[in-house]
């Protein structure tokens, strides 16, 4: 994340469990869980989704698919990844 969006603007938080299930797909396959964001500029301060003053600056899509697409090739070029022939048949 840092190589695409400047150590600068990375910051690692306390994980927060909100209201996602996505621990359960964690059971199943390795994965995490980051936020991209999406303040619009000149804002101040952020408000939260699902409030008439929500607002996202779309242009931050961008950093996100530049984002998941490194990550993407980094694991696929790691030894971590699973090669079809290590899978179970059937």
């Amino acid at each position: 994340m840092e190589a695409v969006a400047g150590k600068e603007n990375v910051v690692v938080a306390k994980a927060i469990t909100g209201a996602e299930d996505f621990s359960f797909y964690q059971e199943k396959v390795p994965g995490f869980f980051f936020f991209l964001g999406g303040m619009t500029p000149g804002n101040t301060e952020s408000f939260p989704h699902h409030t008439p003053d929500f607002r996202i600056d779309d242009s931050g899509m961008l950093l996100g698919v530049k984002t998941l697409t490194a990550m993407s090739l980094d694991y696929l070029n790691s030894d971590k990844t699973p090669r079809l022939e290590n899978q179970p048949k059937g």
